[in-house]
């Protein structure tokens, strides 16, 4: 057995649906009223995934860069737009923003690691590129949308603050270098937790995924290792990035808050 590939089949995974009907059960009995938000994740999770495992196969099969480029393209305009929509509040030209911190950041990082680590050849080889976006990406825009919403939280409780700071005299840089490194550090948060407790408390879905699918755990490690460090750049530079765009997107040459801007998520 060891080596191969144990297959799934309908009954296996209704098999493990059950374990989400028991978290149901705890919700119905303690009355949290989560049972019909766990059904729709349920749902949406398998056909998502499901709709995903056909196109990657289809991707696979086609071996076509400008297929590969395009999905690219496509999971980073999600990914902004899904960074920016978990913040409480927000501004206008903040998706642009945090696409142009994905595109920057996660595709170097990727193209980074496929081509100097890796070392795949060709360069948009399906099996290796898409996974790897996606694993930046999704930790990515979790720490840009803490930074985000760190830092307009921040900037609107503390605007009479630093406004003052202002009046007085404090350049912006000044008046608002501490929202915007407790920002950067907010952000960072998840990563540097996944880091500390990696091997210890928690095993990665990849490392975990390529030991079922067989691969010698010391292998499955480095490759671990490796995506680590990625996700930990690609984090890093997007939150500095981030905070950085929307620190000069709110504090004007003149060095004035335009904190005007800001406004609660949905509101226009």
């Amino acid at each position: 057995m060891n080596g191969q590939v144990l297959p799934l089949t309908a009954l296996d995974l209704s098999v493990a649906a059950l374990l989400l009907l028991a978290a149901g059960g705890v919700s119905l009995a303690l009355q949290l009223g989560l049972e019909r938000r766990l059904g729709i994740a349920a749902i949406r999770t398998v056909i998502q995934l499901l709709l995903i495992g056909y196109i990657l196969k289809w991707v696979f099969d086609l071996d076509n860069a400008f297929v590969v480029l395009t999905i690219m393209v496509l999971m980073t305009i999600m990914a902004g737009r899904a960074a920016v929509q978990r913040p409480t509040r927000t501004f206008s030209g903040a998706t642009w923003r945090a696409f142009a911190t994905l595109v920057l950041c996660g595709l170097t990082t990727t193209f980074v690691v496929t081509k100097a680590v890796v070392n795949i050849d060709p360069w948009y080889d399906p099996q290796y590129i898409i996974p790897l976006l996606g694993m930046i990406l999704g930790n990515g825009l979790t720490g840009i949308s803490l930074c985000l919403d760190q830092m307009l939280e921040q900037l609107t409780q503390k605007r009479p603050q630093i406004e003052m700071e202002l009046a007085h005299g404090a350049t912006r840089w000044e008046a608002g270098r501490d929202v915007l490194r407790d920002s950067v550090r907010r952000g960072m948060i998840p990563i540097i937790n996944s880091m500390m407790v990696v091997g210890i408390v928690s095993l990665p879905g990849m490392m975990t995924g390529q030991i079922l699918a067989g691969v010698p755990p010391v292998v499955a490690v480095k490759y671990q290792i490796v995506v680590m460090f990625m996700i930990a750049a690609a984090t890093s530079l997007g939150c500095i990035m981030i905070a950085l765009l929307v620190f000069f997107r709110l504090f004007n040459a003149k060095h004035q808050l335009v904190a005007g801007v800001v406004r609660p998520q949905g509101k226009r």
